[in-house]
Parts: C-alpha cells; structure tokens; sequence
C-alpha cells in the first residue's frame, strides 16, 4: 500500500506543479469550465421539473416578457417599500433587461427564466476569474476559483438558480469587490466594472445601493489620491472616471425616465419611505452585532465541511452570540498590522477593502426597519469568507517575508520547520477542498427543486383546465379574444398562485389582467377594469374555497357557469353584469 500511496502523491503533485505552470488566462478558463459543471447539471434537472412561477418570480418574469416592446420597465420589483397597494420598488430594471436575451432565445417558457439566471451566474463567474488573471498570478487565480466554489456551496443551487431580486445580486457582487481591489491596486479601468456591476446589484436589490455606492466613491476617492500622488496619471485615471461615468449614467436613464414620466416617480417614493420609515430602524448598535453575528467564521469552516447552503441557514439564525465575530475582528486587526509592516500592496489593499466593506455594512445592517429578514444580509457571507481568506493570506505572507527572524527559530527543534514550504503547503490544501467541495456541489445540483415548487403543483393542476374552459367559451368567455380580469382569496401565500395564473395565462395567449388594487406588483398596464372584462376568473384557496363555491352572488361577480378545482384551489370562470 505504501509504494501506491508514494505513487499517489507523486502524481497529484506533479499535477499540482502543471497546473501552477499554467498561464493566467488560461488557469481562469479552466476553473470557470469547471465551475460550469454543477450549473449545467442544476439546469438540465430543472428542466423536468415543470415548474410554475408564482409571486415574486410571477412578477419578475411578467417584467421580463415586457421588455423591449412599449411597455419596457422602467423600475425593479415592488419591494416592502410604503404601504400595499401604494408601494413603491427596487430602484432599476438592469436585471430584467439582462435576463431577458436567454429567456427569449429558449421560447420564453419558465425554465428558461431559469436557465437566465444561470448564464448570469457564469457571467459573474467568468468576471471575477478575468479580473483575478488580470493580477497575473496563477496562484491567484486558483485562489479565486477555490473563493468562489466556497461562495457557491454556501449558497448553494436552490438560491443561485433562483431569479429572485434578494437572489441574484449574490455573484454580481463578488464581481463588486474584486474590481474594487483592482482599482485599489492601480487598475484604473475596472472602476468601469465596479459601475456595471455595482449599477446591476444596486438597482435590483436596495441593500446593495448603499453598498455599491460606497464602494464606487471609494475607487473614486482611491483614483484621486493617486492622481495627487502621481500627476502622470492623470489621463489614465480621467479617462477611466469619464468611462465610469458614461455607463453609469446610461445604466440609469431608465430610473430618471421613470422619475420624469411618473408623479410620484419611484425615485421620490424611495426617498420619502427611507427618510420617514413606517418603524424606526434596527439601530446602529444593532447594525454592529448583526456584523459580528455574520463574522463568525466558524460557520463558514464547519460549513465548508457540511451540507450546501450553510449561508442561508446561518442567516435564519442570527440572535447568537456575538463573541466569535469579536475574536476574528482582533485576528483581522492583527492581520492588517502585520500585511502594513510588511509593506504588502495587495494585502493592504484588500484589508482597506474589507475595512470599508464592514463599515458600510453596519450603516446599511443598522439602517433596516422591522424584521430583520434573512435574505437583507445575506451577501455580509461573502465579505466574511473573503475577510477569512485574507488573514490566512497574510499569515502565509509573514511566513515568507524576509525580515529578521528570532533565534529561537533559527535553532532546535523549531529550525527544522521550513517555514517557506508552509504557503504552498496550504494553497494546495485550499485546492484540494475547493476540488473535493466541487462533488457535494454537484451532486446539491443533482437534486436542486425548482422555486417554490408545491405552489407551483397546484398552481400546474389548475392551469391547464381555466386554459381549456377559456378557449372552449365557458361561462361568457370568448376564448383568446376575450378579455379576462383575475382575483384570487388566498388564505394561505400572500395571493402567490394568483400572480402566477396571471402569468401562466398570458404566457397562453390570453389577455389577461387584474384590478387595481393589484397595479404595482403586476404592473399599471395589465390592470383590467371588471367592467371591461369579458369573463372573471377568480382562485381560491384554503377556507376561501367553500366560501367561493357556496356564495351566490358576490360584489361583482355574476353565478358561477363553470369552475375547476383541485385539492390546491378553485376557479371560477363567470361573466359580469
């Protein structure tokens, strides 16, 4: 056994040595192929799944199938912004204008929302593989990818193929801080990757705009002071600036256009909610603890070792302890002390990130009002992970660095330690997890659900039959040249598969809507007065069903003429007065 194990080694050593040996660019590409893996396998079982969307994702891809044509949104998602029916939503659109090349290409279906939202993942992948080679490091590289395949299995696929708003944002927002640090290294134009990728998380999740804004001001403030120091620069550093701008400014033309057009403009409403909240905010003593909560990196090395989406259970459980994010703090300290008097650029330049990264943390953490949801912190994971990898960095810097050693390990026992074998000792270890963590990934990729996917049974069993009863004239409807106003009495999901018979109906052919009360999350254009509707269709659900089927007349209903129902819910296809 001991010559094969010999053997053994030998070979995954020189396998290990081939790989360092590979150029940058072409290290970056094997590790996103590799990366790609799990999503593919994620997207081909999606693909079986016959998944129905219902409520936020309803909403998204009825945003989604608008654009390009008249009706092209102009703001995100309605969010818990203001006072239902009169909210007001995320900032900007970015996410739905880029799902929607995908979504198109594959026939529009559902699945295919989802298959968009995994090209974005391997986007954002790809991004932050292209800027880790720009450093020109292979070591580097491999580092990121292992970063990354952690970040994904904390997360894991149920959350990364979801194109939720609080979901998607997650890997655009690696891409965020790694083309902060590249700017921070004097990589002028990746302050244009910080717009791009910045203006996509702010605009579609609001946790992120203080985030990004303050990132972006950061490469700019960065950009500036190296100016000063370094008058040469200047054209450089103003044409990245200028180019940063022009993206960010096209990027949210969209946002102004609907500021202009709308009284009051989205922009104003998100204003005047922030600036007086229906409750008052969490606190920034708060905002402190939450931050240490998500620092406790224990969770993240017990995780790594455990089950996929560790970052999301952690998240649902933040009323701990706050001592293990305390003790890494004074870690964390010690790291940026020694990565200063060792004169590290990048290391500095890291720390200085994830400095300010935190800081903007406890503002934004201290700044939400009510529950704190799980999904309003999630991306605090990944700036953990990544302060983690920045102390294990510097430890192994400190080992190599050439300054004077004490004699105590110069001699006995401790001079035997070859202390310059330790970092590539340890970055092979990190290979080796990152690898190993590839096979619990996919096989999480194997097994993924499709969102929600019991409403979205339900919602399948009564889809089909309101369809057929429609274009058999059931009732006064009059097939796909009707024109049908939906309502639902949920007793049980917030009116989730109501959205979603919307949705599923359109996407059949029917002109479909909703009354007003439902503008925002269906949109202003798909409101349907009932008394321009050719037919009502109504879904209940729960308690709500009996009470649909015994009532005779209801405020604006006629009798039933014809229903289907399901051990999910109800239809009732009836026509108007």
């Amino acid at each position: 056994m001991k010559p094969r194990l010999v053997a053994l080694a030998a070979a995954l050593d020189g396998a290990w040595r081939r790989l360092l040996a590979l150029p940058p660019r072409r290290a970056a590409w094997l590790v996103w192929t590799v990366l790609a893996v799990p999503f593919v396998v994620a997207v081909v079982v999606l693909h079986g799944r016959n998944w129905h969307p219902v409520l936020d994702l309803a909403m998204t891809e009825l945003r989604v199938r608008d654009v390009g044509g008249a009706r092209t949104p102009l703001i995100g998602l309605p969010g818990r912004i203001g006072r239902f029916p009169d909210q007001g939503s995320h900032p900007g659109p970015l996410s739905f204008y880029l799902l929607a090349p995908v979504y198109r290409a594959f026939a529009s279906t559902a699945w295919s929302l989802l298959l968009s939202m995994v090209v974005l993942d391997l986007i954002a992948i790809g991004a932050v593989m292209w800027l880790a080679q720009r450093r020109r490091s292979t070591r580097l590289v491999l580092a990121a990818g292992g970063f990354v395949v952690i970040v994904i299995r904390g997360y894991g696929m149920l959350v990364l193929t979801q194109p939720w708003n609080p979901y998607l944002p997650l890997l655009c927002w690696l891409v965020v801080m790694f083309a902060a640090w590249s700017v921070l290294l004097g990589d002028h134009r990746m302050v244009i990757v910080v717009a791009i990728a910045g203006s996509v998380a702010a605009q579609t999740h609001m946790p992120y705009l203080g985030l990004c804004v303050g990132l972006g001001g950061l490469c700019v403030a960065a950009m500036v002071l190296g100016v000063v120091r370094h008058p040469l620069e200047r054209a450089a550093v103003g044409s990245a600036l200028a180019g940063a701008g022009v993206v960010s400014l096209v990027l949210w033309t969209p946002v102004v256009i609907d500021q202009i057009r709308n009284t009051p403009g989205n922009l104003s409403m998100l204003n005047t909610y922030f600036r007086n909240p229906p409750e008052e905010p969490v606190g920034m003593g708060e905002g402190v603890a939450l931050l240490l909560r998500h620092l406790d990196v224990w969770r993240v090395v017990s995780g790594t070792f455990g089950g996929d989406g560790f970052f999301v259970d952690a998240a649902y459980r933040l009323d701990g302890t706050v001592v293990p994010g305390l003790l890494f703090i004074v870690v964390w300290f010690a790291a940026v002390v020694v990565a200063w008097r060792m004169r590290h650029r990048a290391l500095l330049a890291l720390h200085a990130l994830l400095g300010f990264t935190m800081t903007l943390a406890i503002i934004s953490m201290g700044r939400i009002f009510g529950k704190v949801w799980y999904y309003l912190t999630l991306w605090a994971w990944s700036v953990t992970l990544l302060a983690l990898v920045s102390v294990i960095w510097t430890g192994l810097a400190a080992a190599t660095h050439p300054w004077k050693r004490p004699r105590l390990l110069d001699h006995g026992w401790l001079g035997n330690i070859r202390l310059r074998r330790a970092p590539g000792v340890v970055v092979a270890a990190f290979g080796v997890l990152a690898v190993l963590s590839l096979i619990p990934l996919t096989v999480d990729a194997a097994t993924v659900e499709a969102p929600e996917q019991h409403l979205s049974d339900g919602l399948a069993a009564l889809v089909g039959p309101t369809a057929d009863a429609l274009r058999d004239g059931a009732g006064l409807a009059t097939g796909v040249d009707g024109t049908y106003v939906i309502t639902w009495s949920d007793a049980l999901y917030f009116g989730s598969q109501g959205y979603g018979l919307v949705n599923e109906l359109e996407r059949r052919g029917f002109r479909v809507g909703v009354p007003n009360t439902w503008r925002v999350p269906v949109t202003q254009h798909r409101v349907i007065e009932p008394t321009a509707a050719t037919a009502g269709v109504h879904l209940a659900t729960g308690s709500y069903i009996e009470q649909a089927a015994s009532s005779r007349r209801q405020a604006w209903l006629s009798s039933c003429r014809c229903s289907t129902r399901t051990s999910s819910g109800c239809n009732s296809i009836s026509g108007f007065r």
